[in-house]
Parts: C-alpha cells; sequence; structure tokens
C-alpha cells in the first residue's frame, strides 16, 4: 500500500518584525526556491499542503489575518510566492512544534498520512522539534535542507544532523522528493 506524504510548511507567513529577523530573512532568500519546488510538486501530485503557522500571540486571528499581516509586513516578497492557495489546509501554532497543542496529529490521521515532508522555518528550533514530535508519532520524516531556513547555520547543521542520527529522518534537496507512492523508503 503506498504511503501518503503531506507536505508541511511551516511558519513561512511572518512578519519579520523580531529580535532574529535580519539573519533569518537572509537564510530564507536562500531557501526560498526549495520551498517554491516543494509546493509545485506537491500540488502537481495532489498530496496534501498543511500550512502551520505561529499566531505570534494573536488569539483572535485565523489564518486569513495571518497572511494578511505577514504580506502587509516588511517582507512581503518572501511571503508571497509561498503563499496558501485554495486547496491549502492551515492550522495554527502557537509553540515550536508543529503538534504542540494543535489538531495536527488527528487530521493527518483523517488525511491518512504517514509520510511528513518538513520545509519553512526556523531549522534549529520549530524545524526540529516538529520532526522529533512527527517521530515519536511514528511518522516518516523528510526534511529539505535546502527548503528550510535558520537563524545560526552551525545550530542549523547540527540539527538537521539530529533529526537524520536521532529520528531517522532523510535529509535530502528538494529537488529528490516526489509526493506520489514513488517515495523511497
Amino acid at each position: 500500500m503506498p504511503r501518503t506524504a503531506a507536505l508541511i510548511v511551516i511558519d513561512m507567513l511572518n512578519t519579520y518584525a523580531h529580535e532574529d529577523a535580519e539573519a533569518l530573512v537572509v537564510s530564507v532568500r536562500e531557501v526560498l526556491p526549495g520551498i517554491e519546488t516543494l509546493l509545485r510538486r506537491a500540488r502537481a501530485d495532489d498530496a496534501p499542503v498543511l500550512y502551520v503557522n505561529d499566531n505570534f500571540g494573536e488569539w483572535r486571528s485565523h489564518h486569513g489575518e495571518i497572511l494578511r499581516t505577514a504580506l502587509d509586513g516588511r517582507h512581503r516578497d518572501l511571503v508571497e510566492p509561498v503563499a496558501p492557495d485554495e486547496n491549502s489546509l492551515f492550522v495554527v501554532k502557537a509553540r515550536h512544534s508543529i503538534f504542540f497543542e494543535t489538531p495536527l496529529a488527528y487530521l493527518l490521521g483523517q488525511l491518512k498520512v504517514e509520510r511528513l515532508v518538513l520545509c519553512g522555518q526556523v531549522t534549529e528550533q520549530c524545524v526540529l522539534y516538529s520532526a522529533l514530535d512527527a517521530h515519536i508519532r511514528h511518522f516518516d520524516v523528510v526534511v529539505a535542507a535546502d527548503a528550510v531556513a535558520h537563524i545560526d547555520p552551525e545550530l542549523a547543521d547540527a540539527a538537521l544532523r539530529m533529526m537524520r542520527t536521532n529520528m531517522s529522518a532523510t535529509i535530502c534537496p528538494a529537488a529528490e522528493i516526489t509526493f506520489d507512492a514513488r517515495l523511497p523508503e
């Protein structure tokens, strides 16, 4: 039976109005093409595309407001190319992990997803914690190394090594990832 894969876009709807924003912006510019590649491939293969995004402490916000606020922010050019389309699903999170206090695990079960392809930001924080939480929930984890942005390059490299070694994650370039039944085991 083929495994169902989903693309998880982590925290890409961002205003970049925080302390580490300038370092992050440089990295986001570098990985944006990889994220766009994954979005095109997932959509072409009719794979679920889920945006899991921080609500930045705005507890009355919904996905439309989060997107609008990000597009109105200082770096619209980093948000617009990866904005959700009408078929994308959206989960709001409050902390680092995409699973912490969210309905994501239930939603993935309903979609019969077994493999998560992670992209977005920040490698050494939200991506790392999300990969760990996915692993302990028995999901296969794939991280597109050229589609995850970082603040600290050394910590990001260490995080990718930890995901590969401790969580059995597949770490590879976005160009190698497909979303159909031909995913490598």
